[in-house]
């Protein structure tokens, strides 16, 4: 396209730039209307890729925090008031239930089946709520992703159509009358691309993030409900043992 447009009208206006201004009114309106998608598809991209990155560090940290002979009293304590990721929040929700239960009576070796499942409610609720803000504006990618390469059609069609008719009015088929046209009308098939192709790759790989960052917290549910129960047991047992 460069070659062409360089040939046409000479070096210093050969380039993207120079495309965009012979475009028609159409044709301008598509490109800019793919360079707004592609800023805002990046923008999300370096926005999750932030984000699943510190969650997961997060909850590295978190999981060896818990699981390294803390208290668990304390550790509801510290973050009851300032839970600030997924995982802090799943803890407190579970615990606080769990603690809630209790003050019922419903620790019991008889009841430690209902207790299971009252705990893996509200920290599975807990959990989809905490998803939800992860999965935000991947839909936008996805949508990008799968209209802008018609888009890209739509312009390159539109393009091709004003270089029929350049030939029509001017019944002359050189590459100066064609050229023009056929230039826009790649331009925006090849800028419809480039926006897309990013928008997919990191939507699959968002979309598996994230699914992947769900099952962890769905297994951290099952680990700290089995670590509540164990607790009850144990609690159980002493007060056995004291009667």
């Amino acid at each position: 396209m460069e070659i062409v447009s360089g040939f046409l009208h000479g070096p210093e206006e050969a380039g993207f730039w120079s495309l965009f201004l012979q475009a028609g009114m159409v044709v301008k309106l598509v490109l800019i209307g793919l360079v707004l998608a592609s800023v805002w598809c990046w923008a999300v991209i370096l926005e999750k890729y932030l984000t699943l990155r510190r969650v997961h560090r997060q909850a590295d940290r978190f999981e060896q925090l818990l699981w390294s002979e803390h208290s668990l009293e304390q550790l509801y304590e510290n973050f009851s008031q300032d839970a600030s990721h997924p995982m802090e929040v799943l803890f407190v929700s579970g615990v606080r239930e769990w603690r809630d239960l209790q003050r019922r009576g419903l620790s019991s070796r008889e009841t430690w089946e209902s207790m299971e499942r009252h705990i893996e409610k509200v920290m599975s609720v807990a959990a989809a709520r905490e998803t939800e803000p992860l999965q935000k504006n991947l839909l936008s990618l996805a949508t990008i992703g799968s209209t802008a390469p018609f888009v890209g059609l739509f312009g390159t069609v539109w393009g091709i159509m004003n270089s029929f008719q350049a030939i029509a009015v001017s019944s002359d088929t050189s590459l100066a009358v064609v050229a023009p046209g056929i230039a826009e009308a790649l331009f925006a098939t090849a800028l419809g691309l480039f926006v897309a192709i990013p928008a997919v790759i990191f939507y699959n790989r968002f979309n598996a993030d994230v699914s992947d960052y769900a099952s962890r917290m769905e297994i951290f549910c099952d680990e700290l409900t089995a670590f509540l129960l164990r607790e009850d047991v144990l609690r159980e047992d002493v007060q056995d043992r004291g009667a």
